[in-house]
């Protein structure tokens, strides 16, 4: 049997997205985080607004102008709980 694909749910999207911004180290133009985050164009635009208005993301301009976005101090703290939630899950099998 071929091996069986599911949905990411909401949380494992979500650490997805924020995962991918301080995998590079928390900076990163929004296209190629769009790519990374395997979502249509309109998801991702939906997860960007909310995770921008929930203060878990915030965009920034460099120096000439050009936008990156980066991890606020409450999205590296989702991440380090989403981390120790899994370590749980995974510790105990469920």
């Amino acid at each position: 049997m071929g091996q069986i694909t599911r949905k990411r749910d909401r949380l494992e999207v979500i650490h997805d997205f924020l995962n991918i911004i301080q995998e590079n180290r928390n900076s990163i133009k929004r296209t190629p985080l769009l790519r990374k985050t395997n979502l249509s164009s309109q998801s991702f635009e939906e997860y960007f607004d909310e995770l921008l208005a929930k203060d878990f993301i915030r965009e920034i301009r460099d120096n000439k102008g050009k936008r990156h976005i980066t991890l606020t101090d409450k999205g590296f703290r989702f991440l380090g709980k989403y981390k120790m939630i899994h370590g749980f899950i995974d510790e105990f099998e469920l």
